[in-house]
């Protein structure tokens, strides 16, 4: 490994669900939290505003850090790269402008990277729903983290 992958990402609850991000990537399908990379000279909630503006087109509200992932994770797009995922509490102050979809995967035909936004039940949510490893490990923990939910 050569340098650390700092990502900060959202976890946004209303009424008992929680704001996932199915995205297609460099023709990778994938399920996750909304939210990205840091760069370099950027605070955390900065990177956090910057994402969600860049990708839901919504402003919010950051909370507190919730849950850093307390293990080894080797970036799955850059090998060389190790994984430290921050994960913070959100609060819309917008309506989402990104394509809202009740089904997993609702991608259209065209090609290139795409993103769909859907809303999911805390109660259902498994951590195999999602792609990542750090995003499945906190999955075991939302009961603690938001307990008026469960």
């Amino acid at each position: 490994m050569k340098r650390f992958n700092i990502r900060v990402y959202g976890l946004c609850v209303e009424q008992g669900r929680i704001l996932l991000s199915d995205e297609v990537r460099m023709g990778i399908h994938m399920t996750k939290f909304p939210g990205g990379g840091v760069e370099f000279g950027e605070g955390l909630e900065a990177a956090l505003h910057r994402e969600w503006m860049e990708e839901l087109g919504v402003s919010i509200e950051v909370g507190e850090i919730l849950y850093v992932n307390p293990f080894l994770q080797i970036s799955a797009f850059h090998p060389d790269d190790e994984i430290i995922a921050m994960y913070f509490r959100v609060h819309l102050k917008g309506t989402i402008v990104g394509r809202l979809s009740e089904i997993p995967q609702d991608f259209d035909n065209r090609p290139g990277d795409q993103q769909v936004l859907r809303w999911e039940l805390l109660e259902h949510l498994r951590p195999e729903a999602l792609t990542f490893p750090i995003d499945q490990s906190l999955i075991r923990h939302l009961p603690r983290l938001f307990p008026e939910n469960f």
